[in-house]
């Protein structure tokens, strides 16, 4: 069922050509994108074994200030609360912290099998980050101690992993989800299998921590509610699809939902995909908010400033073709967008 009615959108096209794209991007595939929570500086993860930080001006303009790299391809950068640490999990099976103020890096975290997903958790009894692998785990780290504080074994493989404290959902192979609640972090609160038909790509938490978003390779996403008292809130609707020719409306041209964003201040979120689109969407009044003009290439990954200012996007080849997908001279770059108020503000809804 499609609450958010994509056909007869009538959400405006911005120009790509106003977004600003960030000089001296990574040179291969861009895996992960996170805003610092305390200044305008994004780090970002690529294919190309590095995490890049970019300082980004009041105008848009952007400089790079410090590059670390790990021994494989970097699948996953988060930053701590206070924005003097970034961590980030790797092809290597580990994962590193860099110490903004020293410009060191270190090993702080190690799995079996690459690690897909790094998460800063900010307890009240302090700083924790949670990684979650291919190895079937996921682990809990105290940076002072080299071992893991907490390993929960999981149904299958971490696909994607988000923190809305206390809420952390866990996105795996073969669809399942598990669900904590971090004050009893080495149980799940509840494990389901995504409402979504097909393989799981990336999992949100709401930042009401009431629920999450499930985006999966064929062109859908699901909005759920941890309670069962608000289930019937619970919906999904399909978006990043095509008409396989102009005009038949049969949407039969499926794309990966690649990665899901919330903002920060009103709730609304990002949806962006293997078709080089990105859409902003209202989940209380259904509606989508803003339609993007398609970018040159996949959508990759996203994330929003700490105050919702600032959208940023990395167009790079996500592998959703094959090998013969990459092409010479496909397009690798980061893109920042200015968020207009009426493009991520909520939509009064009539009769609620």
């Amino acid at each position: 069922m499609s609450f958010f009615n994509t056909a007869a959108s009538t959400a405006p096209a911005a120009p790509a050509e106003k977004d600003i794209e960030v000089t001296d991007p990574p040179t291969d595939s861009i895996s992960s994108l996170s805003f610092s929570p305390q200044a305008d500086y994004l780090a970002v993860g690529s294919w190309d074994n590095n995490v890049r930080v970019y300082e980004v001006g009041a105008n848009g303009q952007t400089q790079g200030k410090a590059m670390y790299s790990h021994p494989g391809p970097v699948l996953g950068v988060c930053w701590n609360k206070d924005g003097t640490k970034i961590l980030s999990g790797g092809a290597d099976n580990a994962a590193r912290m860099f110490d903004v103020q020293t410009g060191q890096t270190s090993q702080v975290a190690a799995h079996d099998a690459p690690v897909k997903a790094v998460r800063w958790i900010e307890t009240p009894q302090g700083g924790i980050l949670v990684t979650g692998s291919w190895d079937k785990t996921v682990k809990y780290w105290d940076l002072r101690s080299s071992q893991p504080i907490g390993t929960v074994n999981l149904p299958e493989r971490c696909y994607s992993l988000d923190v809305a404290y206390p809420l952390m959902v866990v996105g795996t192979a073969e669809r399942h989800l598990c669900i904590f609640n971090l004050n009893n972090p080495m149980t799940p609160h509840k494990t389901m299998q995504s409402p979504l038909k097909w393989q799981t790509r990336t999992v949100s938490c709401f930042p009401t921590n009431n629920g999450f978003a499930v985006g999966s390779v064929e062109g859908r996403v699901a909005i759920q509610y941890i309670d069962d008292k608000d289930s019937a809130n619970n919906f999904s609707f399909k978006c990043h699809r095509r008409d396989a020719t102009p005009n038949s409306k049969d949407q039969s041209l499926v794309f990966a939902v690649n990665d899901i964003t919330f903002h920060p201040v009103h709730g609304t979120f990002s949806t962006c995909g293997s078709d080089g689109t990105i859409n902003f969407w209202d989940k209380d009044a259904r509606t989508r908010l803003k339609t993007f003009e398609p970018s040159p290439g996949p959508i990759t990954s996203t994330t929003f400033n700490r105050n919702g200012s600032i959208f940023a996007y990395a167009v790079s080849y996500d592998w959703s073709k094959g090998h013969s997908g990459m092409t010479p001279g496909h397009p690798n770059k980061i893109m920042l967008h200015a968020c207009k108020e009426e493009e991520v503000k909520k939509r009064v809804v009539k009769g609620r």
